[in-house]
């Protein structure tokens, strides 16, 4: 048996190759949407990718196994549970093998038993691994979204990211039943191999550790400890993370069937005389560039989602399925425009028209967004001059803010703008300055003038030994 973990910090997920030494032939589960990394793993070691699948219809990512099916000549193998609404629309046009609670599948002399896990979702598969030539007893478990390192998979998405009103509750009480099911069918030896790390918002408490045994869970994870459906509900429920806006995209397109690209992703340098055009209509022109170099000078109506470990989230949050965009960078070559192309490719966001470099910043006289850091601001003559903007999540604002703050999370922002007070000087602010940095940019974008960034941002005050204000959100909380 050949196991490789494949995991992409973006996204915080993992997927898996599982093989078979013996007969060269090898499973990919859930692959993301890039099929090189795991083509390239099977080349180096003798394996043949002969089976693609997935745990469930993902909701954060755009799925990978119809495009590394396509590239290997791979079977395609797709859950048919949870009732009509849950049926992969392409199943049939691509010959997909179709699987239910109960099936096994082959893998040379590997077994996987495919276990019917609803709860995230209706349709939730997982596949719990035996290596017969060592022995009948199971090794481990791919649980995808069900089962993670000191958490579980939240219910709640379908009704807050799908729109899909009651789905809440009745998922959670399905999730306590699959969960009680699981736990008093399997050993407490069977290795967790889970599809999402800390960072995910597909639960509230993922750990980082990339993997953990069922007998761990149930004394370490809180979900597994919880014997009452009522308790269990109310908590599965209380404090989960705000989806981002793209999840609900991601649902139908994984459902209906993703865009299959036969290659990465590529987009041509677009002359600087597209630039002007391209902000006038409104399109999204994306400034790749760290933060500070962005305030320090940028492109009227350009925003800022600097290429770093966060790009990939923010990207599904403040882009547009829709239309198209463009992506700037102070370098001439397109190694970094390459970079993000791939990690957009990651969520669908596949519309690059073209990328602009230096010229685009040579061209035009530049904005800047101002610096402030907490001693600045503390003093009160500034203070009572400004509005405080908490651009953090609802959690974070109720752990402790600036007096006076008004609170928009950054994601919900775009669609709020026109409730701040024209004309009225804003410090944005988060938690260390990064997303208050994307925050200011977007304002700028929108024409909003006496906008400022705090440096540092609260952890920065708070370092400073400058009070905080404890409580609920705000009434402003979009």
């Amino acid at each position: 048996m050949l196991l490789q973990r494949f995991y992409h910090e973006g996204l915080a997920q993992a997927s898996y190759l599982l093989g078979c030494q013996k007969t060269g032939e090898a499973i990919v589960i859930d692959p993301n949407r890039d099929p090189v990394p795991y083509m390239e793993f099977a080349q180096r070691n003798a394996m043949k990718i002969t089976m693609v699948t997935e745990t469930h219809i993902h909701a954060d990512y755009l799925s990978g196994s119809r495009e590394l099916a396509s590239r290997t000549g791979a079977q395609l193998l797709l859950s048919a549970e949870g009732g009509r609404d849950w049926q992969y629309a392409f199943a049939d046009a691509d010959r997909a093998r179709l699987l239910r609670d109960g099936d096994q599948i082959k893998v040379g002399n590997l077994r996987l038993d495919v276990v019917h896990t609803p709860g995230h979702t209706p349709e939730h598969l997982t596949f719990v691994v035996t290596d017969l030539p060592a022995s009948d007893r199971p090794v481990g478990a791919f649980t995808g979204d069900f089962i993670f390192v000191g958490d579980v998979g939240r219910p709640d998405l379908l009704e807050k990211a799908a729109n899909i009103a009651g789905t809440m509750r009745a998922g959670a009480s399905t999730l306590f039943d699959s969960l009680q099911r699981f736990v008093s069918t399997w050993p407490e030896y069977l290795q967790i191999w889970p599809g999402h790390g800390s960072g995910s918002a597909c639960g509230k408490a993922l750990g980082a550790v990339p993997m953990s045994t069922l007998g761990y869970e149930r004394v370490a994870n809180w979900a597994l400890r919880i014997t009452d459906r009522e308790a269990f509900i109310t908590e599965v429920l209380a404090g989960q993370p705000d989806p981002p806006r793209y999840f609900a995209t991601m649902k139908r397109l994984n459902r209906d069937g993703p865009r299959v690209l036969g290659g990465m992703p590529s987009a041509a340098q677009a002359p600087v005389s597209h630039l002007a055009g391209a902000i006038a209509r409104g399109l999204r022109i994306i400034d790749l560039r760290p933060a500070a170099t962005f305030a320090a000078g940028f492109v009227p109506g350009t925003i800022n989602i600097p290429l770093n470990k966060s790009f990939v989230t923010w990207a599904g949050w403040l882009m547009r399925y829709d239309e198209d965009f463009y992506l700037l960078h102070d370098q001439d070559d397109d190694a970094a425009i390459r970079a993000a192309l791939g990690e957009l490719m990651m969520i669908g966001l596949d519309r690059c028209a073209g990328w602009l470099g230096p010229n685009a910043l040579r061209a035009q006289p530049l904005a800047s967004i101002p610096q402030i850091d907490a001693t600045g601001l503390s003093q009160p003559a500034t203070r009572g001059l400004v509005d405080v903007l908490d651009v953090r999540a609802a959690d974070e604002y109720a752990s402790g803010h600036i007096e006076g703050a008004r609170h928009i999370p950054l994601g919900r922002l775009e669609e709020q703008i026109a409730n701040l007070t024209p004309g009225r000087p804003l410090v944005v602010q988060c938690q260390a300055g990064g997303r208050s940095a994307i925050a200011a940019s977007l304002l700028a974008a929108h024409g909003l003038a006496g906008v400022t960034n705090l440096t540092g941002g609260i952890a920065a005050w708070q370092s400073a030994g400058l009070p905080v204000i404890t409580g609920v959100a705000s009434s402003n909380h979009g």
